[in-house]
């Protein structure tokens, strides 16, 4: 397998998580931070922006996996990539969010000190 592949489907799993936060707040008419907001990442967009940005999102993610080599569901190699990539950007967007909206538990060692 072309190590390249594998990276291509890691980040396409990435964007493919990240799309889900923008997407479902937009679709909720709710505002949501995004790369446009000010302070950048931590400021509100509005619902209309994040659907837009949860859409590039998908699209990336669908190049990435779905354009790049054949990647194929069944191989263990091709879902663990995907998925690694998907579960990091899932953790990663839940430390910043959580940060932002209270969601992060008060045993965390950053928030108790």
């Amino acid at each position: 397998m072309n190590w390249l592949h594998d990276a291509s489907y890691f980040f396409g799993g990435a964007f493919l998580a990240n799309a889900v936060p923008h997407v479902v707040s937009g679709v909720m008419g709710r505002p949501f931070q995004s790369p446009f907001a000010k302070p950048r990442g931590e400021g509100l967009s509005s619902s209309t922006v994040n659907v837009l940005w949860g859409f590039f999102n998908l699209v990336v993610g669908y190049v990435l996996i779905c354009r790049v080599g054949d990647f194929d569901l069944r191989s263990t190699e091709h879902a663990v990539a995907g998925g690694l990539g998907g579960l990091l950007m899932a953790l990663l967007m839940a430390r910043m969010f959580g940060r932002l909206h209270g969601g992060n538990s008060p045993g965390d060692s950053r928030e108790a000190r």
